[in-house]
């Protein structure tokens, strides 16, 4: 784990001087927004990185979509034969080039990114010692200046659950940290809500039982579980949450769009025959009533060469 938090760092303290060299180190709205941005852009480039990864899993997604006809015709065919049935959907994916394991890949990625930053900022105190300031390649006065950093007057290495002596530590009260934190762990919540249930949109319910079950789970576990965790989460930690909480919601809408879904579902065949059915004038007369006599009509002649009677 060496290895991410040093790569972490690097792209942290990268952003950060880019940011520093705009703004120094002057504070506006209690707000150190060298580090603030520097966190955001953290998320920006881990996601850019990332993005070609997410085309795929949607191409991927979709051809899963497609195939769900095949699949079930597969898992239906072979329901007591496993081993063939594994052995012809591997095929299937093969030959349609499908990866149903596509689309926990960029969250896979993102875990490491997430812990990483969540090591990092836990790491950020003021009574570290001087050897272990320089760890991941930070310089003393970019950690001191870090550990110093806040959000409208709460400390970014903060936490809603920090005790007073670490909060004296900071050089803030809790007041400040409870109410910044608080405000984010509720936005942190409803940005993860609205990208699960935009996700589950983007892909449609599934038909599954236990497949449904994981996407209610995604759906209301997980922020739910936020309510929770948030409160240990260090208000940097809850920045770069919300901030690719929001950056998923803009990127799936743009692959909405791109990429819509496969329509699902053909012409009723019985549309048209029900459309002439409504329409009397244009239907086409039985042989039965084209050859009734209508109400008052003059009998008709009998034909050349018939009996008569």
């Amino acid at each position: 784990m060496a290895v991410v938090y040093g790569t972490i760092s690097a792209i942290l303290l990268f952003w950060h001087g880019a940011w520093q060299m705009l703004f120094g180190d002057a504070a506006a709205l209690g707000t150190d927004w060298a580090w603030v941005l520097g966190i955001v852009f953290l998320v920006l480039t881990v996601r850019g990185v990332l993005f070609p990864v997410f085309v795929k899993q949607i191409k991927s997604q979709r051809a899963m979509q497609a195939l769900q006809p095949r699949i079930k015709e597969i898992q239906e065919k072979h329901k007591n034969d496993r081993e063939t049935m594994q052995k012809e959907l591997l095929e299937l994916y093969r030959t349609e080039k499908a990866n149903p394991l596509m689309g926990f890949l960029p969250m896979l990625v993102q875990i490491p990114v997430f812990l990483g930053l969540f090591h990092v900022l836990r790491h950020l105190k003021p009574t570290m010692p001087e050897h272990m300031k320089t760890l991941y390649g930070w310089t003393v006065t970019q950690f001191d200046s870090a550990s110093s950093a806040t959000l409208f007057g709460a400390p970014i290495a903060a936490s809603f659950r920090s005790g007073a002596q670490e909060l004296s530590l900071l050089g803030t009260d809790g007041t400040t940290v409870r109410i910044v934190a608080a405000i984010l762990i509720v936005t942190m919540i409803a940005t993860t809500y609205l990208s699960s249930r935009q996700m589950i949109l983007r892909t449609g319910w599934a038909e599954n039982p236990q497949q449904r079950m994981v996407q209610r789970l995604m759906l209301y576990g997980i922020p739910f579980s936020l309510l929770v965790s948030g409160l240990i989460f260090p208000i940097g930690v809850i920045i770069y949450w919300v901030t690719t909480n929001l950056f998923s919601l803009a990127q799936q809408t743009w692959v909405l769009r791109k990429y819509p879904p496969p329509a699902t579902g053909a012409p009723k065949a019985t549309a048209a025959p029900t459309r002439a059915a409504a329409s009397p004038a244009h239907a086409t007369p039985s042989p039965a009533r084209s050859l009734a006599p209508r109400p008052g009509a003059k009998p008709t002649t009998a034909r050349k060469g018939a009996p008569r009677g």
